[in-house]
């Protein structure tokens, strides 16, 4: 069976006048303060965008998690896999999630930022942005181990198996992900840090397969 990798009352007279003055001030400078922040995340947007144009065809990132160092290589005929996951990684988006879903044999999966905050918990597993990705099959990229992978919907609600805007996994197993080739887009693969993928692997997890003690996505960057 398939894993399915798987949003005052005022006071009257001139005391009145002047709650009026100064409440309209004060959403004048609300809607300033909202047209700067506006502006600054354009201008922060444009700077990550500049910052993928001049990356590699294959860039090298390192996810730094609290179990060690996974290196991983992004694939260039992938493209928009490629770039939502460099822009995310550029903004620090992935920082501080965890390894949410961990099933020895199979694969590790993060890149849930309710993953974040503990409180979150019973929901693990259902975060990202508000967008999915479309999906690319490439036949030659297969869920050998260490590929890295979209999570994703379901068939059932997702039959155009479009990728998670963020979620990720690494298969730690081949043969048991070979089952996932052709239905979840694989864009990348890890150069180092194998054993670092078996280790998590083989924590001990509770009855949903998140583990019992965080393993922590530390950041992710662009590898030295």
């Amino acid at each position: 069976m398939k894993h399915v990798l798987t949003l005052t009352l005022c006071c009257l007279g001139a005391a009145a006048l002047l709650c009026g003055c100064g409440g309209g001030a004060g959403k004048k400078s609300g809607q300033d303060q909202a047209a700067a922040d506006s502006l600054a995340a354009a201008e922060q947007n444009q700077r990550t965008m500049d910052k993928i144009a001049k990356l590699p065809e294959e860039p090298v990132f390192d996810i730094i998690t609290s179990m060690g160092v996974i290196k991983i290589k992004l694939y260039a005929d992938t493209p928009k896999h490629r770039e939502n996951f460099a822009k995310l990684a550029l903004e620090k988006y992935y920082d501080g999630t965890l390894f949410h879903r961990v099933i020895n044999g199979f694969m590790i999966q993060g890149g849930d930022p309710l993953t974040k905050d503990a409180a979150n918990k019973a929901r693990f597993g259902t975060g990202g942005p508000d967008y999915t990705i479309p999906a690319e099959f490439v036949p030659q990229h297969t869920h050998k181990k260490g590929a890295l992978a979209a999570a994703r919907r379901g068939d059932a609600v997702n039959p155009y198996k479009e990728s998670s805007g963020s979620q990720f996994y690494l298969v730690q197993d081949e043969v048991g992900c070979s089952q996932l080739d052709g239905d979840y887009t694989v864009f990348g693969e890890t150069i180092s840090g194998l054993d670092v993928i078996d280790k998590i692997a083989a924590v001990a997890t509770d009855n949903r397969n998140c583990p019992l003690q965080d393993v922590k996505i530390v950041t992710v960057k662009l590898s030295d």
